[in-house]
């Protein structure tokens, strides 16, 4: 396998044995250098990076012949189109391969229309510089999962095409046959029928309003499996803590999971409007606390997954942030203060 500095301006020379005869110019590139995807070897080809005993060959379904030089010219990564940006970061891990970060509340991870910037994506880029070796020839950090713009936690980017093809092919994965493994705390309105359960529901975009998601029939895959951590309240008012953990990975799916089962999530004002009035009911220091939190009460609590380089399993934990501490300890010292009949 070849190195991911290998593909910043310098040539690539192989020459085709007899295993590699008969196959594919694209095909058999990539065998030989994993650090580039097929899908980018296919555009090198293309764009008239490879020589073939000195001669251009644009055609990537070109048949191999024993003995043939086959040379590959790779640009430089480009540039991104995202401006670097000094905005600070609560860094866990950075190796030459990827960098896991507990994203801050209110940060937007990608450049989108309404936040064109100061964005995680303009922060890694600024902190990263040099060691993005480029994804797609642009030297640009890998997103390979998002949290919500007022969703907390741990996250984690690559910092190589490979890095970021394996990482996506974990997290396409799920968890199902790899060692990914996402968990997240939630406080939800309610006291939820069972200390241990799962929601099945398919997930797609809501017909009525283009900014929720909402359980559809033909919606895709969704499913959430959830644990009691804490219950909280008395007549009037009830809370959970709740320790999710993901199966798939849609948007906003804890959060619509969540409602669904008529347990929303406190301070979403997208998926829990109707929930706002029970803020009166609650004691004077949790009602506070709760007024200072100003988002939905989700934070990204663990990320594990498989090292794309070394195979390494690797687990990153981050703590509830103030705003959700603030909230989480309100409620136990209710709890603890509160009179038992």
């Amino acid at each position: 396998m070849a190195d991911d500095t290998e593909f910043e301006g310098e040539p690539i020379e192989i020459v085709a044995d007899t295993a590699m005869a008969g196959g594919r110019l694209d095909a058999e590139l990539a065998r030989a250098h994993a650090a580039l995807s097929r899908n980018r070897i296919k555009d090198l080809i293309l764009a008239g990076a490879v020589t073939i005993d000195g001669r251009v060959v644009s055609e990537p379904k070109y048949r191999l012949k024993p003995g043939e030089t086959i040379v590959l010219l790779a640009p430089p990564p480009e540039d991104p189109d995202p401006q670097p940006q000094d905005i600070a970061l609560d860094i866990l891990y950075e190796d030459e391969h990827l960098i896991v970060l507990d994203k801050p509340v209110g940060m937007v991870v990608h450049p989108a229309p309404g936040s064109p910037d100061g964005t995680l994506v303009n922060a890694l880029i600024h902190h990263c510089g040099a060691s993005l070796k480029g994804i797609g020839g642009v030297r640009r950090p890998g997103i390979v999962h998002r949290l919500d713009k007022d969703t907390s936690g741990v996250m984690v980017a690559a910092k190589t095409e490979l890095a970021h093809r394996h990482l996506s092919g974990q997290f396409a994965d799920h968890g199902r046959t790899g060692p990914l493994h996402r968990a997240y705390i939630a406080f939800a309105w309610g006291a939820t029928q069972s200390g241990l359960g799962t929601v099945d529901a398919p997930l797609g975009r809501d017909p009525g309003n283009r900014l929720k998601q909402a359980v559809l029939r033909q919606g895709r895959e969704a499913i959430t499996h959830y644990a009691v951590e804490n219950r909280y309240g008395e007549t009037g008012w009830d809370v959970t803590r709740l320790r999710c953990q993901l199966e798939t990975g849609r948007t906003h799916q804890i959060r619509v999971h969540m409602a669904h089962i008529g347990h929303p999530l406190l301070a979403d004002a997208l998926y829990a409007p109707g929930f706002a009035t029970k803020i009166r009911k609650l004691p004077q220091t949790v009602a506070d606390a709760l007024g200072r939190l100003g988002r939905q009460a989700l934070h990204a609590a663990e990320l594990g997954f498989e090292h794309p380089a070394t195979g390494e399993e690797m687990l990153f934990m981050a703590g509830l942030p103030p705003d959700l501490q603030a909230l989480a300890d309100a409620l136990e010292d209710y709890d603890r203060a509160r009179p038992r009949g």
